[in-house]
């Protein structure tokens, strides 16, 4: 496997991983602090996805200085791989929230 394919498996399970652990260990905070966890955890599970992207990419700066790149040297493969990794990240992490919302939804259904 290339290192292309390796890094786009690695930006979406980190942006992934990024949201749905940070949301499941602030449901366990609201646990210990007696707040309504699920409600906590889908806050936080929307407020950190664009963190989750920037981790993903290594950095919030990183991908973007490529790209500049890219446009000024004229490299179109560069720009597009670039945008590639965000994509996935991005994907990654509404992956992660649409997981922590699909817990709330089964949580509805659970109890009644």
């Amino acid at each position: 496997m290339s290192n292309f394919y390796i890094s786009i498996v690695q930006n979406f399970c980190i942006a992934f991983g990024v949201v749905v652990g940070g949301s499941v260990f602030a449901g366990i905070g609201a646990i210990i602090t007696n707040n309504p966890p699920l409600r906590t955890m889908l806050n936080v599970a929307g407020s950190i996805k664009i963190w989750a992207v920037a981790i993903a990419l290594g950095g919030t700066f990183s991908s973007f200085i490529i790209i500049d790149k890219g446009l000024i040297e004229g490299e179109l493969k560069s720009i597009i791989k670039q945008m590639i990794y965000i994509l996935i990240a991005l994907l990654g992490a509404n992956l992660g929230f649409s997981f922590i919302k699909l817990i709330q939804r089964s949580s509805e259904i659970w109890l009644k």
